[in-house]
């Protein structure tokens, strides 16, 4: 593994993501399914809050003496297991209103645009020290990457279900 293929990884999940939302109508973005879950705007919504790692990625960091890839493969092996049920942290739990489609669009696209040019002038191997999940302990910039890859193709999992669900 090495930082273009997780890059690239980021950059196909991101762009799936964006293509999915830009395939429905507003209305069909803020419809709730029967299961009375998260509307596909929400799901991006909080993509959106979750892609708020500029100042971590940005922040303290310092040298590591392993892998700067050691904890992708955990971070994957959990996230993409559709089986298990996962609560949101508060910070990040989208808002009951209607979301503006150009808006989620425009802001999600400027999120993915900064990690990717902050990606091309970065040393992404670097630990990041101004937050952690608690499970996980720190993560390198590469690894922030990777986790919002992972977090990324587990909504677009679910995405595609709320569309197979809203279009029946």
């Amino acid at each position: 593994m090495n930082d273009k293929d997780v890059l690239n990884e980021y950059n196909t999940a991101t762009m799936e993501l964006l293509r999915l939302i830009s395939s429905l109508t507003e209305k069909q973005l803020n419809k709730k399914t029967k299961e009375r879950g998260w509307t596909v705007a929400q799901v991006g919504e909080h993509l959106k809050k979750s892609y708020e790692v500029s100042g971590v990625l940005n922040g303290k960091v310092k040298d590591i003496q392993r892998s700067p890839y050691e904890k992708l493969s955990e971070i994957q092996r959990l996230f993409l297991n559709f089986d298990i049920k996962m609560n949101s942290p508060k910070e990040i739990i989208p808002t009951e209103e209607f979301i503006n489609k150009e808006i989620l669009l425009t802001e999600l696209k400027n999120k993915i645009q900064w990690v990717n040019d902050f990606s091309k002038k970065t040393d992404l191997s670097k630990l990041c020290l101004d937050f952690e999940i608690p499970e996980y302990g720190p993560f390198t910039r590469i690894e922030w990457i990777g986790f919002n890859t992972a977090h990324t193709q587990r909504h677009i999992y679910q995405v595609k279900q709320i569309i197979r669900n809203i279009k029946l």
